[in-house]
């Protein structure tokens, strides 16, 4: 059996501020206020403020997003998405990126598996999907930043 996907949506990440927990035993971790945009052939909107990404750089140089984001639609309906994934690459890669320097998408590995939940009648069949989702990072704000490209699988 193949799997197949659509396109669900495309988000795009900004951060707002950080508050650096630091080392721990899991390795080092930050807190990350995020805001973006997201839009797709079903739905667009924007990340409500409150959202955020508690992210763990493990000691072995891996990137672990957990994100709990707020959206709103452009027609005033809320879904609450969380994801967590995976993001790693060489470490010239993580720094050219840092830099703001452009990378391609086959230089690292970034996924992403984003959990839908809303109350909204027209949003409802969200709740019933499993979506993945690639990354790639840009420069925003003086910060590298991920745009997610998120399918639904069919």
């Amino acid at each position: 059996m193949t799997l197949q996907f659509e396109h669900l949506l495309t988000i795009q990440i900004g951060i707002e501020y950080t508050d650096r927990i630091g080392e721990t035993p899991y390795g080092w971790r930050r807190n990350d206020a995020i805001n973006g945009e997201f839009e797709g052939p079903k739905l667009r909107g924007r990340v409500l403020p409150g959202s955020d990404d508690w992210l763990l750089v493990r000691r072995d140089g891996t990137f672990n997003p957990h994100c709990r984001v707020l959206l709103e639609t452009d027609d005033s309906e809320l879904i609450i998405m969380t994801y967590s994934g995976i993001r790693h690459a060489t470490q010239d890669v993580l720094d050219r990126q840092e830099r703001g320097e452009p990378t391609e998408p086959t230089e690292f590995y970034h996924r992403i598996t984003p959990l839908f939940e809303t109350a909204s009648e027209k949003y409802d069949w969200l709740n019933r999907i499993v979506t993945v989702a690639r990354g790639q990072r840009v420069m925003k704000d003086g910060h590298s930043v991920p745009i997610y490209n998120v399918y639904q699988v069919l």
